[in-house]
């Protein structure tokens, strides 16, 4: 990956500059939405793993503004056909077809799993779910949809009442028709229990909910396989084969929600759902998917797609630009071997930070899979009690020290580390240096 030759601003003027922003967006944006650190940091350009702010400061990027940037900031195979295609038409809505949404679809076709055939497009993984539940309710004739605890689904009220997060439920949210498993959170295991010795007895409980806080037959499951927002929760490889016979058996869709685990971001496959050897029946994806250009997929079988009542249209869903980057994204990461990429140097970053956790009793529990990597910090590791505070700390230390990461977790307590799919063992090595001094510098 390389490094862009553009000049930083003059830190004097960037500093007034940064600080007026930061108050104009006080001002003028909704105060719930949130920004990082202590003083928000103002981008102002990036370049692949890069990225600078306002004052000309450079930061190695390992969040992709929030796993969506995957194959590098201002990619130029990616821009310079986004560039051509805005030049040549911007814009039209699924009213009238155009090549680049039939080749985006047909290329989804051939690559997802089973019979995945017929796609859906629209701006955000928060649309592509919603879709995904108002399908799987038309095609069963259900209403009742399982989800999990810790679970993130999107902003809107059905995706809201999907979500299984405190912080992100308040006021307004209907949970109709929405139930929630306990998930299988191993670190803290909601059963009290120890795998592999439970035998997955969390994945039972999806039983026991259909049968108890249902009518007995559901419209759907759906889960990431792996939870985001959660705290990047990685289930054991048992559960999902398990979760999908019981579904099944009570006449649901299995909806896996990729948005944030797609695009070989898990290594070695295009979906997470496939490191655990299950094919949904609906797949809903963004995010990275068009490295950094709003979309989003709802991907399922010509079955299930015909179930559709009524018409159906979307404003900007398969937009000419929109379609093109994910095209070209997709090729990318096909044409560069990115997901044996993120197998490989995955597993060398995940080695990386067990020496850390080896070093710092504030790292409980080091997970997740390819390159999506989670820490969770707890104040002690017999009680497990979550560090939330020193979690901020080591934030806005790695800033200061020159990389970004994310935070999630119920408890606030958990750094999600995801580097861009073409990364390398080097960067990897960067980063650790960063997150070492970081870890070195949080005060009791």
């Amino acid at each position: 990956m390389t490094t862009p030759a553009k000049s930083a601003p003059a830190a004097q003027s960037a500093t007034t500059r940064s600080d007026e922003i930061i108050a104009k967006h006080k001002e003028f944006l909704w105060p719930s939405v949130a920004n990082y650190y202590r003083r928000p940091l103002v981008a102002d350009h990036a370049q692949m793993q890069y990225l600078w702010d306002l004052e000309g400061r450079k930061y190695l990027d390992f969040f992709g503004g929030i796993l969506t940037v995957s194959v590098g900031h201002c990619n130029p195979k990616i821009t310079s056909k986004v560039n051509a295609q805005v030049n040549r038409m911007q814009h039209t809505s699924t009213l009238y077809p155009n090549e680049h949404i039939v080749a985006l679809a047909e290329k989804i076709a051939q690559i997802t799993p089973g019979a995945l055939q017929k796609s859906f497009f629209t701006s955000s993984g928060t649309e592509a779910n919603e879709a995904a539940i108002l399908l799987a309710r038309m095609a069963t004739g259900s209403y009742d949809v399982v989800a999990l605890r810790h679970a993130y689904s999107g902003s809107s009220q059905l995706a809201k009442a999907v979500t299984a997060h405190a912080p992100y439920r308040k006021a307004g949210v209907i949970s109709v028709g929405i139930s929630h498993a306990v998930n299988p959170y191993c670190y803290r295991c909601p059963l009290h229990l120890t795998y592999p010795e439970c035998e997955v007895a969390c994945a039972n409980d999806v039983e026991n909910l259909i049968q108890t806080g249902t009518s007995g037959s559901i419209a759907a499951f759906i889960a990431e396989p792996i939870q985001g927002v959660g705290g990047f929760i990685t289930p054991p490889k048992e559960y999902f084969k398990i979760v999908f016979k019981i579904v099944k058996k009570y006449g649901g869709l299995f909806i896996a929600d990729e948005v944030q685990t797609g695009w070989g971001r898990t290594g070695k496959k295009w979906f997470g759902i496939e490191q655990w050897e299950v094919t949904p029946d609906i797949l809903t994806s963004a995010k990275g998917m068009a490295n950094g250009v709003p979309i989003g997929l709802t991907t399922t079988t010509a079955e299930i797609a015909d179930s559709y009542q009524g018409l159906n249209i979307a404003t900007f869903g398969g937009n000419p630009v929109t379609c093109v980057a994910a095209r070209a994204t997709i090729e990318l990461i096909e044409e560069e071997n990115l997901r044996e990429n993120a197998h490989t140097v995955g597993a060398y970053f995940r080695a990386k930070l067990e020496e850390l956790q080896a070093k710092y009793p504030l790292i409980g529990d080091v997970r997740g899979m390819g390159l999506m990597q989670g820490l969770e910090l707890v104040k002690d590791r017999k009680t497990k009690e979550p560090a939330p505070e020193a979690t901020t700390q080591v934030l806005e230390r790695a800033r200061d020290n020159g990389l970004l990461i994310g935070k999630g977790g119920l408890y606030g307590n958990v750094l999600r580390l995801a580097p861009m799919l073409n990364i390398s063992r080097a960067d990897v090595d960067e980063g650790i240096g960063c997150l070492d001094k970081s870890f070195s510098e949080v005060k009791a």
